[in-house]
């Protein structure tokens, strides 16, 4: 057993069992799984936790109900059994081994409300519900799927998990978890995945149409890597209730820039504004603006229901920080707008090509990404303990990422979770004290 703690106070401790493979429960296919080239830009891993807490059952039951889930949904999502691999194209693969998925049984010391705020992540207590496979050199040695269960005195338990975003995006990922869901109440899987992500191959020979800006490197003028070396990132929540959300919206069409947007518009365009002004960018700085949008229904045709692999595309827009910090937060809207309508079938194919012939990745400097989890029904996960009294993020993947999510008992709430170097969170903070 490995017990995990900190020096910083923190008096959690969590008792970490053996980790385990949990193989699928029957045999399945040993072939190499394709994945698309949307799949190869997104290779970092995702980890988030989930709060559960019955009010009839405890914890005893919970290893077992949850390894068995896993095995059994495991035959449905075979490639997840697994491990990365390069293809003869140098491109990420599937080995399917049928090595299994990673499971730690853990115990921790106290009550789950002594957890702490699960809504800051890259805290030293989350960290503690994550299992971290030591000794992996890089993601080719590491399972596609890691999850830790973490039960607690108070009858409660966490799951921790930690799986490969080229594998799933959020999308893919509830739909997964709903299937584990419906298999560990002892309910037939409702719809199984629909797992050819060929359909996504680049085109023969590769048409590249469109400019394509997400990949454009901007040039530091502002000395962007300093200010992040040398000050502490710290990273805080915020949340945005309907009233703010409508003040932001009214902000946004008084200068006449947009006449309508949504809350999610109106909120992207504020962030991205705000955390250029807080940063002190100079004016003649590029910035860009990345955010995820599902691309599922924007393809000619759509992708099938069900579609297991990442279906979301990286919208983006380009401003310099004199554009973005001289206008109202309308301007920003704008952008965002254009950059929403611009994702179309043929621009998204025209991506995958400009992949398949340049292999490059999105550039990050000067960029701020936005992912959001608001629409996403994580909240109605239910392994036969009831819905997650919490669930979020136990760590953001790159310094340069915002993350939206649905917040309060009605969900039309948004907590906008990010990191600052602690200078520029100070500035941040009182941007949106002033809305």
């Amino acid at each position: 057993m490995e017990t995990t703690g900190d020096d910083e106070g923190n008096k959690l401790k969590v008792k970490q069992g053996e980790p385990i493979l949990v193989p699928p429960a029957e045999e399945t296919p040993r072939v190499p799984y394709f994945l698309s080239n949307l799949d190869q830009n997104v290779a970092v891993i995702i980890k988030t936790v989930f709060c559960f807490k019955s009010k009839d059952e405890g914890n005893e039951r919970a290893a077992k109900v949850i390894k068995d889930a896993l095995a059994k949904v495991l035959v449905h999502y075979y490639p997840l059994a697994g491990r990365l691999a390069i293809s003869v194209e140098g491109k990420l693969m599937v080995d399917c081994t049928g090595e299994g998925v990673l499971f730690v049984e853990a115990e921790a010391d106290c009550n789950m409300a002594d957890v702490g705020d699960i809504d800051k992540p890259e805290s030293a207590t989350l960290d503690k519900l994550i299992y971290i496979v030591r000794g992996a050199k890089n993601i080719l040695e590491m399972p596609l799927l890691v999850v830790q269960l973490t039960k607690f005195r108070c009858g409660g338990f966490v799951l921790g998990v930690a799986m490969h975003h080229c594998m799933f995006d959020g999308i893919a990922a509830i739909e997964f978890a709903k299937s584990m869901s419906e298999i560990a109440q002892n309910l037939p899987l409702s719809i199984p995945p629909f797992l050819d992500r060929s359909i996504l191959r680049s085109r023969t020979p590769p048409r590249v149409e469109f400019p394509h800006r997400e990949f454009l490197e901007i040039t530091d003028i502002s000395d962007m890597a300093t200010i992040y070396e040398h000050h502490p990132m710290v990273y805080r929540s915020f949340c945005f209730n309907l009233e703010k959300l409508d003040r932001l919206k009214r902000l946004a069409i008084e200068e006449s820039f947009v006449s309508k947007c949504t809350s999610f518009e109106a909120l992207s365009g504020f962030v991205w504004q705000a955390r250029t002004r807080a940063l002190g960018l100079r004016f003649e700085q590029q910035t860009k603006l990345l955010f995820a949008i599902d691309s599922r229904a924007r393809f000619n045709p759509p992708l099938p229901g069900r579609y297991f692999g990442n279906g979301i595309f990286l919208a983006n827009s380009l401003a310099t920080a004199g554009e973005l910090t001289k206008n109202s937060v309308g301007f920003a809207v704008k952008k965002v707008q254009e950059a929403n309508r611009m994702v179309t079938d043929s621009y998204i194919r025209s991506a995958i090509d400009y992949f398949e012939m340049t292999r490059a990745r999105p550039s990050l400097t000067g960029t701020l990404v936005l992912t959001t989890w608001s629409r996403l029904p994580f909240h109605t996960i239910n392994f036969g303990w009831g819905e997650p009294l919490h669930y979020g993020p136990a760590a953001l993947p790159e310094k340069e990422l915002a993350l939206f999510k649905s917040h309060g008992k009605e969900r039309n709430s948004i907590v906008v979770t990010m990191g600052l170097p602690d200078s520029a969170m100070a500035i941040f903070e009182q941007l949106v004290e002033e809305i």
